[in-house]
C-alpha cells in the first residue's frame, strides 16, 4: 500500500461533474466571500499593534511584503481551482500532484488552521460585541465575558459560543442564503471601511510618518508576518469550488478580485491610520475606531465599531464555511469518518459535519484564551501556500497537456518567488511555534496510519485492479 497513492485528474473531475453540492455561486458570490474573509481582523485589530510594536509608520511595507507573498501563492491557488474544481482547496491539490500521504499533511494542517483562525475570530468578535453593549449599559456577568482566566474572575466566553452556534445554524440552511447575506454584509463593511477614509484622510499629519522605519526592517518584516493572519481568508474561496455554476471562469475571479481589493484597502487604511495617531499610541484593540476618536470623529467611530462587528462575522462566517467543506472533502475520501461527509438532501449541505466544527470551534473560543488560538494559524497557512506552489511546478511537468482554465504567468518564477516570500515569512515566526506545529503534526501521522490509511476510498481500487491483474 503506497503512501505516495495519488487521485488522477480525471477521477477528481468525475467527482466534480456528479454534483454532490449544490451549484449556487457566481464570481461576484465568490469575491464577496474572499472579500469577507479577508477584510475584518486584519483591518480593525491588528493594523493597531503591528504599528505600535513591529513596523511603526512602515506598516504599509509589512502589508505590501504579506500582500505579494499572498499574490504570487493566490495565482498558484487560482490555476489549481480552475483545473481541479473540488472542494477541499490545498489538500484536493496536493492528492493529485503529490499523493494520499502529502494530502494527508496539508488536510490536517487546513484543520488546524480554518479551526484555530475561527475560534479566535469568535473570540474578538466577542470582544467588540461587549464593547458596543457597554455603549447602550448593557454589561454581562464577569465569569461568562472570556476565556478561563481565574485571575481576572473569567471562566467561559458565552458570546463567542452563541456566535458560532447562530451563523452555523444560517451555514446549513444552504450555500445560497449564506451567500447573500454575507454579500451583504460585506458591502455594508466596505462602506464603513470606505467612510474612514475619506473622513480620516483630512486629519493626516505627515510628520506622524517620521522615523518611518523606527524598529528598521526587521520590524517590518516582524510586523509582515504578524498581519499575515489577515490575508489567509482568499483560501476559504477554493474551498467553494464544487458549489460554483462556472468554476473555470469564476474561481480565478473570485480568488485574485477578493485578494487585490482587500490589498489595496489594507495599504490605504495603513497609510492614513499611521498619518492620523503617533504610531506609539496604537497598541489598542480597536485601532480604526480609536484614530476615530482621536481626531474627535465620534460619530464616524460609532459606525467603525458596528462596521467592525460586521466584519468579523463576515470572516467568522466563511471560515466556518471553509473548515466543514475540508472535512466534507477529506471524509469523502474516507481519511475522516463518513459521518463528515453527508449531505442533507433538502439543502444539500453537509449539516452533520457543520454542527460537529460548531461544537469544537465553540469549545476552543469558549474556554482557550485569544492569542494562545491565533498563534498556530499562520504557520499553517504559509505551510500550505508554499506546498501549492511546489505543485504547481510539479504539475505543469507531470502534466503538462492538462486543460486549465487559468494559468500562472512566468512559470517557475511566479512560484518560486511565492515559495521565497512565505518562507522568509515562516522563518520569523517563533521556535514555540514550529515546536507547537511540529506536535500537531505528529498527532496527525499517528491518526493516518491507525485509521486514514485503513479507510482510505482508494484502497478498494488497488483491490480491484489486483484482481483484473
Amino acid at each position: 500500500m503506497s503512501l505516495f497513492r495519488k487521485k488522477s485528474v480525471a477521477e477528481m473531475l468525475a467527482i466534480e461533474n456528479a454534483k454532490p453540492l449544490k451549484k449556487d455561486l457566481g464570481a461576484f458570490d465568490l469575491t464577496m466571500l474572499g472579500i469577507g474573509a479577508i477584510v475584518g481582523t486584519g483591518i480593525f485589530v491588528l493594523t493597531g499593534v503591528a504599528a505600535a510594536k513591529h513596523a511603526g509608520p512602515a506598516l504599509v511595507l509589512s502589508f505590501i511584503l504579506s500582500g505579494l507573498a499572498c499574490a504570487f501563492a493566490a495565482l498558484c491557488y487560482a490555476e489549481f481551482a480552475s483545473t481541479l474544481p473540488i472542494s477541499g482547496s490545498a489538500y484536493t491539490y496536493s492528492y493529485a500532484t503529490f499523493g494520499e500521504l502529502f494530502a494527508w499533511i496539508l488536510g490536517w494542517d487546513l484543520i488546524l488552521e480554518y479551526g484555530l483562525a475561527s475560534s479566535a475570530v469568535a473570540s474578538g468578535w466577542s470582544g467588540y460585541f461587549q464593547g458596543l453593549l457597554a455603549g447602550f449599559g448593557i454589561h454581562f456577568p464577569t465569569a461568562i465575558t472570556s476565556a478561563y482566566d481565574p485571575a481576572k474572575g473569567t471562566f467561559i466566553d458565552v458570546p463567542a459560543i452563541i456566535i458560532v452556534f447562530i451563523l452555523t445554524a444560517l451555514l446549513t440552511r444552504g450555500i445560497r442564503q449564506s451567500a447573500r447575506i454575507n454579500s451583504v454584509m460585506v458591502l455594508i463593511k466596505l462602506a464603513v471601511v470606505i467612510l474612514f477614509i475619506a473622513v480620516g484622510a483630512w486629519y493626516v499629519k505627515p510628520s506622524n510618518w517620521t522615523p518611518f522605519m523606527p524598529f528598521g526592517f526587521s520590524g517590518v518584516a516582524t510586523g509582515a508576518a504578524t498581519v499575515f493572519f489577515a490575508y489567509i481568508g482568499f483560501d476559504a474561496v477554493s474551498t467553494a469550488a464544487e458549489e460554483v455554476r462556472n468554476p473555470k471562469r469564476d474561481m480565478p475571479i473570485g480568488i485574485i478580485a477578493s485578494l487585490g481589493i482587500a490589498t489595496v484597502l489594507y495599504i490605504v487604511v495603513s497609510l492614513i491610520l499611521t498619518g492620523i495617531v503617533p504610531y506609539t499610541e496604537l497598541n489598542v484593540k480597536n485601532p480604526v475606531a480609536f484614530a476615530l476618536n482621536y481626531i474627535h470623529q465620534d460619530w464616524v467611530a460609532g459606525f467603525v465599531s458596528l462596521g467592525a462587528i460586521i466584519g468579523i462575522t463576515t470572516v467568522l462566517l466563511v471560515m466556518l464555511y471553509g473548515q466543514s467543506r475540508l472535512f466534507y472533502a477529506i471524509s469523502r475520501d474516507g481519511l475522516l469518518p463518513k459521518v463528515f461527509s453527508r449531505v442533507n438532501k433538502k439543502t444539500q449541505t453537509p449539516v452533520v459535519n457543520s454542527w460537529v466544527i460548531a461544537v469544537l470551534v465553540s469549545i476552543f473560543a469558549g474556554i482557550v484564551p485569544l492569542n494562545k488560538l491565533a498563534e498556530l494559524t499562520n504557520i499553517g497557512t504559509l505551510f500550505a501556500f508554499i506546498t501549492v506552489s511546489i505543485g504547481i511546478m510539479v504539475l505543469r511537468k507531470t502534466q503538462p497537456n492538462l486543460k486549465r482554465g487559468f494559468k500562472v504567468p512566468f512559470v517557475p518564477l511566479i512560484p518560486i518567488l511565492a515559495i521565497v516570500f512565505c518562507a522568509y515569512l515562516i522563518i520569523q515566526l517563533p521556535l514555540m511555534t514550529w515546536e507547537a506545529f511540529g506536535i500537531w503534526l505528529v498527532l496527525g501521522l499517528i491518526i493516518f496510519f491507525t485509521y486514514s490509511r485503513k479507510h482510505s476510498t482508494l484502497n478498494g481500487k488497488e483491490e480491484s485492479s489486483k484482481k483484473v491483474g
